[in-house]
């Protein structure tokens, strides 16, 4: 064997020549021995298990997007459930049947519907509301401004007393239509 480092070999620095006949490709095997095994290879005629949780991947024409989890759908209860709450969620405004809509929409069809409607009639509600608050702050100037605020708080108690309503309609295993309600959301 050469050294590298020696000033005074000619064959310092190149790689040695392998020996006569190439490397040997596989180690000689004694009784008893098996050979280790690199990840990826698989021995001819061998089947490695299946383990809990995997999934094959998928034909080659498609592919899931990112970002997007196939989420398993509703039973018919987790769906009532999850549509009485979007109704009920109307007493807090129109943030909770917006979230319940936006996660659960494509997962359960009572769940998509009534979370439309809770979100549409909140909305509605909300605009009316600030409209009125507005109205009344301006014309708080005339005595007349302060009916509009009085107002506005009657359109926000009828929001209420309609959304716990509707989230016992949903309950009950119906479903609720608002007697008026702009249809934001189709």
């Amino acid at each position: 064997m050469t050294d590298p480092n020696n000033p005074y070999d000619p064959n310092a620095g190149q790689p040695t020549p392998p020996p006569q006949g190439g490397y040997p490709q596989q180690p000689p095997q004694q009784p008893g021995y098996q050979q280790p095994q690199q990840p990826g290879y698989q021995q001819p005629g061998y089947q490695q298990p299946q383990q809990p949780g995997y999934q094959q991947p998928q034909q080659p024409g498609y592919q899931q997007p990112y970002g997007a989890p196939t989420a398993a759908p509703l039973s018919p209860a987790e769906d009532k459930q999850w549509a009485f709450l979007a109704q009920l969620g109307g007493i807090l405004g129109f943030i909770p049947p917006l979230i319940i809509w936006l996660i659960f929409k494509d997962r359960g069809p009572l769940t998509n519907q009534e979370g439309k409607e809770s979100l549409n009639f909140q909305i509605t509600v909300a605009i009316f509301a600030v409209g009125l608050y507005i109205l009344g702050t301006i014309l708080s100037v005339i005595v007349i401004g302060f009916l509009f605020l009085i107002l506005a708080w009657a359109v926000q108690i009828v929001g209420l007393i309609f959304a716990i309503i509707a989230g016992v309609k949903v309950n009950q295993g119906g479903t609720y239509r608002y007697f008026f309600n702009f249809r934001f959301i189709k």
